[in-house]
């Protein structure tokens, strides 16, 4: 049970069956139809909240930091294409991750991921068939925790994965919005125009989000150009993220998943590629 992590009371995915429950599941979808995020304000209560700030701040040595430059798609550049481009695009990224590794199945982090009504939770709230939705199978990056420090952030970006479940742990002094426009691409089609027009600036169709240490948020990060603004000050921002996949058995890119955690493992070279869609990433 997650009684001692998670307010069951106010998100009884304990209680699959309950009425409770549906409204829950109800209220989330309205949200993800709106504008493909929804978020659980205090979906991890003030004891379990200490539990996870003394994990990420026990394991925080261990992220891979990297600076660099990236595109949105995490890919290379590619000369076959015009200069403005998004794919031709590259902004300077500094970030570090916790690798999935890092968390042992006692640990709260990794006890809420692989709860028994965690991932039918999910799955139910994102209303996604059975045969379409499963734990993200990437030893590096199933459970991670993203640190984000002094004068870091995150550019704009797509995931990897249709489906990212963050949890706020730590918010920095100040900075750390999550800003995000919904929908901009689809499975069968990039739309690289209205990508390059939040590239240039337009922030018309952006929506720039606050968490709470606690707040839960379900995202299709997979279809939202997002970005994470700068942090400031000496507190980092840590944020726990929870991977769901469309396939069985996919794992992350060999080239993305070096950028983001330093190495890579027999894994990924052997399942490179195995997606459910043609998409660039």
């Amino acid at each position: 049970m997650l009684v001692d992590l998670v307010d069951l009371g106010r998100y009884p995915i304990d209680r699959p069956n309950s009425a409770a429950y549906d409204r829950l599941i109800d209220d989330i979808r309205r949200d993800l139809d709106k504008d493909g995020c929804a978020v659980l304000p205090g979906f991890v209560h003030e004891d379990g909240l200490s539990q996870l700030l003394t994990e990420a701040e026990a394991v925080a040595p261990s992220a891979h930091r990297s600076f660099n430059r990236t595109n949105a798609y995490f890919t290379k550049d590619d000369h076959r294409f015009g200069i403005a481009h998004p794919i031709r695009r590259f902004y300077d990224r500094s970030n570090a991750f916790v690798p999935a590794d890092n968390f042992p199945s006692t640990g709260p982090l990794r006890r809420i991921y692989e709860f028994e009504g965690f991932l039918p939770f999910i799955r139910e709230a994102l209303n996604e068939p059975e045969d379409r939705f499963f734990r993200y199978d990437d030893p590096l990056a199933d459970v991670i925790i993203n640190v984000v420090e002094e004068g870091q952030g995150f550019p704009w970006h797509f995931d990897t994965n249709n489906y990212t479940v963050t949890l706020a742990i730590q918010n920095g002094e100040q900075g750390g919005a999550f800003e995000y426009a919904p929908n901009l691409r689809t499975a069968e089609e990039e739309n690289f125009d209205k990508v390059a027009m939040v590239l240039d600036g337009n922030m018309g169709m952006v929506r720039q989000l606050e968490l709470n240490p606690g707040d839960l948020q379900i995202f299709r990060g997979r279809y939202s150009l997002h970005r994470v603004a700068p942090v400031s000050g000496a507190r980092p921002r840590y944020v726990g993220i929870f991977s769901f996949v469309e396939a069985e058995g996919m794992c992350g890119g060999v080239e993305r998943t070096r950028q983001l955690y330093g190495r890579v493992l027999p894994c990924h070279h052997d399942r490179e590629g195995l997606r459910n869609d043609e998409l660039l990433d």
